[in-house]
């Protein structure tokens, strides 16, 4: 079974629910505390051993691409300041050279489409794809637990990490059918894309994280404008499911949707309130804005 190297980052949304501040920033840079959204999957990812890192940008997603590389003039002051807990930091985040790749989606034509667009730069081989607005707070990382429950899948197998929500609000989600359990993980009877309200087949919803295999790319090449006009990801998989091996793995630990403003702001409380540096005072300063 070959290893999971590289992960795609679709990164070329307008991030208009953060306007007016996504005018010139892009979404992903947004801070979660003191580090950038696209920095904790990227994280997530390097933990659970990816070395190639594959941006899918748009237009003003410059930004991001800085963000991963040198910046001399900034280091260069602060070595001449002794700033050595500060330079530890930079070169902590700094990718190997060589090891991230960016190529752009020229057209907003939805999440498969991003994943396609990177085809040439993943090859033939499997992949994983992180959506950076799904921040997944957990010990080890949702990826890392996803890609331990794939070695022991079999080759050509697919893996979709899944969560649960309440009945009602399925409709707004893509949602798998469960069967025979394997592992931690267990085969998908099937994928909706937002069903109707009471017709889902579970209440386990798709939920960022995905490691498949390169066949999709022929799949997606073909795939039909979906669900709002955009050629969806999910729609990809129910046709390659027909023909290959599909798995859910419900991981252990939260997700934050920080691609909304109430899940933005609960991240930030969250991932603070893990920080041994801040949380203490933190605390306090949330307890006596809530009394």
């Amino acid at each position: 079974m070959k290893a999971i190297r590289k992960a795609v980052f679709p990164v070329a949304g307008l991030g208009t629910r953060f306007l007016p501040a996504t005018k010139a920033i892009p979404k992903e840079m947004l801070t979660i505390v003191d580090r950038p959204a696209i920095q904790l999957v990227v994280d997530e990812a390097r933990e659970a051993g990816i070395e190639h890192f594959i941006f899918v940008t748009g237009r003003n997603k410059d930004a991001i691409e800085d963000y991963f590389d040198l910046q001399y003039e900034l280091e260069q002051t602060l070595r001449a300041r002794n700033k050595t807990a500060e330079l530890a930091v930079l070169a902590e985040v700094l990718p190997a050279a060589g090891a991230t790749s960016f190529t752009r989606q020229q057209s907003p034509l939805g999440l498969g489409h991003a994943v396609w667009c990177a085809r040439e730069l993943v090859g033939d081989e499997p992949f994983a794809v992180i959506l950076p607005d799904m921040l997944m707070m957990a010990k080890p990382g949702c990826l890392k637990q996803m890609i331990d429950a794939y070695g022991g899948l079999g080759d050509g197998a697919s893996v979709i990490a899944v969560e649960e929500v309440p009945a009602d609000q399925t409709h707004l989600y893509g949602v798998v059918g469960v069967g025979q359990q394997k592992g931690k993980a267990f085969e998908i009877s099937g994928m909706v894309e937002k069903p109707p309200q009471g017709k889902a087949p579970s209440n386990l919803i798709i939920s960022g994280r995905y490691i498949l295999q390169p066949d999709i790319f022929a799949i997606l090449e073909k795939q039909e404008r979906g669900a709002g006009g955009e050629i969806q990801l999910t729609d990809a998989m129910i046709t390659h499911a027909k023909s290959a091996p599909f798995f859910g793995y419900k991981f252990d630990g939260r997700t934050y949707d920080s691609g909304s403003k109430l899940g933005f702001l609960v991240a930030n409380v969250a991932y603070a309130l893990k920080r041994d540096d801040i949380a203490p005072d933190f605390r306090k300063e949330l307890k006596r804005l809530l009394g």
